[in-house]
């Protein structure tokens, strides 16, 4: 009588061991929220922004005139396929759908500055590469702003210092070229990412109100975006 109650105890065990397996993968992917949009949006568009950039360094490479251009263009590349590898590891593991391609915008201005050339091409490429890096570092200061997946926000603190650094260096370029900046931006350190107001600190680009071409007729939104 007793090796059959042991027995039924067991076997009662056994099938609640059966039940919590069961169990688990459920309990586990029911806990991975998907990002948010926000989260979402932000990879998806730094993603597009680094194709975009890629392409625009290559060309600088090849098509630049002044040596600076050329090198700041090599240097784009090389971080902007550094970042990207951050940005699809990420999205694989949030199972965010990444674009195979830049964006309409962003299309529009390779072809703009694949059919100019000399000076002229130095000029608008530097006009080009302003606007889209503030407009990246805008986005991005969104993102560590009203963004709520760890992993998408430690993409964009990885990216805002790069970003910020090509700004500046843009910015200082394009004075010694006499080529148009944005409206009132500031040069200096870096702002920290995990400052209250992202976008606020002494060292970013203002982030409204400022404005420069891109190429004809070209200006920058007021809304933070990446393009």
């Amino acid at each position: 009588m007793l090796a059959v109650k042991r027995l039924g105890i067991g076997a009662g065990l056994a099938m609640l061991g059966l039940a919590l397996v069961g169990l688990a993968p459920a309990t586990a992917a029911h806990g991975a929220a998907a990002p948010s949009q926000q989260d979402s949006q932000y990879l998806q568009a730094i993603h597009q922004a680094n194709l975009a950039e890629i392409a625009t360094g290559n060309l600088a490479r090849q098509n630049g005139t002044n040596k600076q251009v050329q090198d700041l263009g090599s240097q784009f590349v090389m971080d902007h396929a550094q970042l990207d590898k951050q940005v699809q590891s990420t999205a694989s593991s949030t199972g965010v759908t990444l674009p195979d391609s830049p964006t309409p915008d962003q299309q529009a201005v390779l072809s703009q500055l694949q059919g100019t050339s000399g000076a002229a091409f130095d000029t608008q490429w530097i006009s080009a590469e302003l606007t889209a890096h503030l407009k990246n570092i805008q986005a991005t200061q969104t993102e560590l702003a009203q963004g709520s997946d760890p992993a998408v926000k430690k993409v964009a603190q990885a990216a805002l210092p790069k970003l910020q650094m090509h700004f500046d260096e843009l910015l200082q370029l394009a004075r010694k070229l006499g080529v148009p900046v944005p409206a009132n931006p500031s040069v200096g350190p870096t702002p920290n990412p995990s400052a209250p107001s992202p976008g606020r600190s002494s060292g970013s680009p203002s982030p409204r109100g400022s404005s420069t071409q891109s190429g004809p007729g070209a200006t920058l939104s007021p809304n933070p975006g990446i393009s």
